[in-house]
């Protein structure tokens, strides 16, 4: 029987000119480049510049990702943003992209699930493929997380960065079974009783500014790799697959020690995850397109590989998506 599914058409990615390695930190706080990376694995990350928005980032991801799968902008029925970091309150970093795009059809709205977006937004985007109210969508990770930081405090400033990801999903068709090309499974999960573990002290309703981020770094460490691996195994239990089946993992580029200890109650070697951290930190809704992106431009993916992607974030929210390339 033939279904649709989900296919990752195009991968596109932009990060701002500004690079900032750890060393510009050690100017300002009781910090090393040792430290850093002996707790995170991160080296250097990306700044925005002064002007330069989430919405900017996200439509040169975008355009990136156009370019990659051969299409213009007015194939696309829909453009989806996950980010935490929008320019403004109201409207939408989509329908930004949607203008900056030269798209005048079509729909585009954003999601907010903090660092796991993107696979929230790569969820929603096939369900709407499958539902068969878009045949293409344009799926894009942006942050601008510099603008949240509060720079005197050495535990999170120095872990996050800016940048934008994006892929091209499009409808094709499949047998519905694990041999389909594209989106097998996802799996997505939330829970607010863990809210105060990472979040920003600031809103429109709250408070009337953006705030800054704040977080408990060892609770939401412990909570990542318990979480991440849970996840994963539910993704593929869901799409009848095993851990051991798995070409790549492509995980939110958070911290290094979390992506190796995932990997390791996965029974998974570190030669099959992708990582990126070391030149970007964490880039929230931004970390996976990304990664993907650079990996694909490597040439490190080939028809028919099993990817999962799993990511987890302020909320708190989680979850996984396992495809074929």
């Amino acid at each position: 029987m033939t279904s649709l599914r989900p296919v990752i058409r195009g991968t596109g990615h932009y990060l701002p000119a500004r690079v900032v390695p750890n060393s510009e930190f050690t100017k300002s706080l009781d910090t090393s480049d040792e430290w850093i990376i002996s707790r995170s694995g991160i080296e250097r990350r990306h700044f925005a510049a002064e002007g330069e928005y989430t919405s900017d980032l996200a439509i040169h991801a975008g355009r990136a990702a156009l370019a990659n799968a051969g299409l213009d902008a007015d194939a696309i029925d829909a453009v989806i943003v996950a980010t935490s970091t929008p320019d403004y309150t109201f409207p939408a970093v989509a329908t930004q992209v949607q203008d900056g795009l030269g798209m005048t059809r079509g729909f585009a709205f954003d999601i907010q699930a903090v660092c796991a977006g993107f696979v929230f937004a790569l969820a929603n985007a096939s369900g709407l493929i499958m539902a068969g109210q878009a045949r293409r969508v344009l799926v894009i990770g942006a942050e601008t997380f510099s603008r949240i930081m509060d720079w005197t405090d050495r535990g999170s400033c120095v872990l996050f960065g800016d940048g934008a990801g994006a892929v091209v999903l499009e409808a094709q068709p499949g047998v519905g079974d694990t041999t389909d090309r594209g989106v097998l499974a996802c799996d997505l999960h939330s829970d607010g009783r863990y809210r105060d573990l990472l979040y920003v002290d600031g809103g429109v309703s709250r408070t009337g500014a953006a705030g800054q981020l704040r977080m408990q770094g060892r609770e939401v460490f412990r909570h990542a790799v318990e979480k991440l691996s849970a996840t994963a195994l539910a993704v593929l239990e869901k799409a009848g697959l095993q851990a051991a089946d798995l070409d790549w993992i492509v995980p939110h580029q958070a911290n290094l020690r979390i992506i190796k200890g995932t990997a390791q109650k996965l029974g998974l070697p570190m030669e099959k995850i992708i990582v990126t951290v070391q030149d970007h930190g964490n880039t929230s809704a931004a970390s996976i397109p990304l990664a993907l992106s650079v990996a694909n431009a490597q040439g490190r993916f080939k028809p028919g590989d099993l990817i999962l992607t799993e990511a987890i974030g302020g909320g708190l929210s989680w979850g996984a998506v396992v495809l074929r390339w």
